[in-house]
C-alpha cells in the first residue's frame, strides 16, 4: 500500500502577492500567484483614466524568481488586460513584482546584480541557466532606471560595499554597484551607476541622504583609487576595509611578476631536461 507525505514549503513573497497552487516544472518549482488589481487604469494610448475594464486571457505567463533548494523557481500568473472605455485600446496589467517585457522578478534582478561581483555575464548565466544576453539586459534595465530602486530615507546602514561589475571579459562596459552589507546573509543592491570611476562611485553614494552616509561605519571596496576617494569624501565617519579576495589577488600578481623576473634568464641559459637527455 502506497503511503503519502505532506511537505511544507515556506517562501518569502513580495508584499501584496498571494500564492495559490504549486507544481513542478522540470527540475524547478512553480507557484501560481495573484495580486490585487487596481480599481482604475490609465490608457497607454489616449492617456484617459477610467475604472478597470477587466479582460481575462486563457494564457499563463511564467516568470523566473529566486532559487529554492538550489533549484530554479517561477511565478506563474494568468495574463489580465484592461480595455479602455474611451479608445478601446487593450493593455496588459503588469504585476507589481516585475517590469514590462521581462521574464524575471525584481528580486531575481537584484540577485543577478550581486552575482556579477567578481564574475562576468557568461559566468553568471551558466550558473543560473539563463542566457548571457538576459544578464546584460538586466544590467541595462537597472541603469536605465537610474540605478536600482529608491532607498528609504529612514533606513540606516552600518556597512556598505562598492564593487565594479563587467558584462564580458575584456569588455569596456563596466558599472559600479553599491550594496548594503549590514546583514551579510542578505546582500541588497542599493544603487548601480555606469562606469567604474570616482564619478560613478559618487553617483551611487549620492542616492543616500547625508544622514545615512554619516551613519556608515565601514565600507568594503577593492584597491581602486577611484572608489577609495569617493568613499573617503562622501562617507566621513566610515573606515575603509579592503576585501581579502582583492588583497590575495594583488599578492598573487606580485609573486607571479617576481617569478617571471627571476626564472626568465635562468630558463634561457639552462637547457631543459629533455634537451640534455637527447644530447650525444
Amino acid at each position: 500500500m502506497a503511503t503519502t507525505a505532506t511537505v511544507e514549503i515556506q517562501i518569502a513573497v513580495p508584499d501584496g502577492i498571494t500564492v495559490g497552487e504549486y507544481e513542478r516544472i522540470g527540475a524547478g518549482h512553480a507557484f501560481h500567484v495573484s495580486w490585487e488589481l487596481p480599481e482604475r487604469c490609465r490608457c497607454e494610448t489616449c492617456r484617459r483614466e477610467s475604472p478597470l475594464q477587466r479582460v481575462d486571457k486563457d494564457k499563463f505567463l511564467v516568470i523566473r524568481d529566486l532559487d529554492l533548494w538550489g533549484q530554479p523557481s517561477f511565478f506563474v500568473y494568468q495574463e489580465v488586460y484592461h480595455r479602455c472605455r474611451g479608445c478601446g485600446h487593450r493593455q496588459s496589467l503588469i504585476p507589481p513584482f516585475k517590469r514590462r517585457d521581462v521574464k524575471c522578478t525584481f528580486r531575481f534582478e537584484q540577485y543577478v546584480l550581486t552575482s556579477l561581483i567578481g564574475s562576468t555575464a557568461a559566468d553568471v548565466a551558466e550558473r543560473l541557466g539563463i542566457a548571457a544576453e538576459a544578464v546584460e539586459r538586466i544590467v541595462k534595465n537597472v541603469l536605465a532606471d537610474g540605478g536600482a530602486t529608491a532607498v528609504d530615507p529612514t533606513r540606516t546602514f552600518d556597512r556598505l560595499g562598492m564593487d565594479e561589475i563587467s558584462l564580458r571579459k575584456g569588455h569596456k562596459g563596466y558599472a559600479t554597484i553599491l550594496t548594503d552589507l549590514s546583514a551579510p546573509s542578505k546582500v541588497e543592491v542599493l544603487a548601480v551607476s555606469q562606469g567604474r570611476d570616482k564619478a560613478a562611485g559618487n553617483a551611487c553614494l549620492n542616492g543616500l541622504s547625508p544622514e545615512q552616509r554619516s551613519a556608515v561605519k565601514f565600507h568594503h571596496t577593492d584597491m581602486s583609487a577611484a572608489f577609495l576617494k569617493s568613499c573617503a569624501t562622501l562617507l566621513p565617519n566610515s573606515q575603509s576595509v579592503i576585501d581579502r579576495f582583492h588583497v590575495a589577488k594583488k599578492l598573487g600578481e606580485v609573486a607571479d611578476s617576481l617569478r617571471k623576473k627571476t626564472t626568465g634568464p635562468t630558463s634561457a641559459v639552462c637547457p631543459s631536461p629533455t634537451a640534455s637527455a637527447s644530447a650525444p
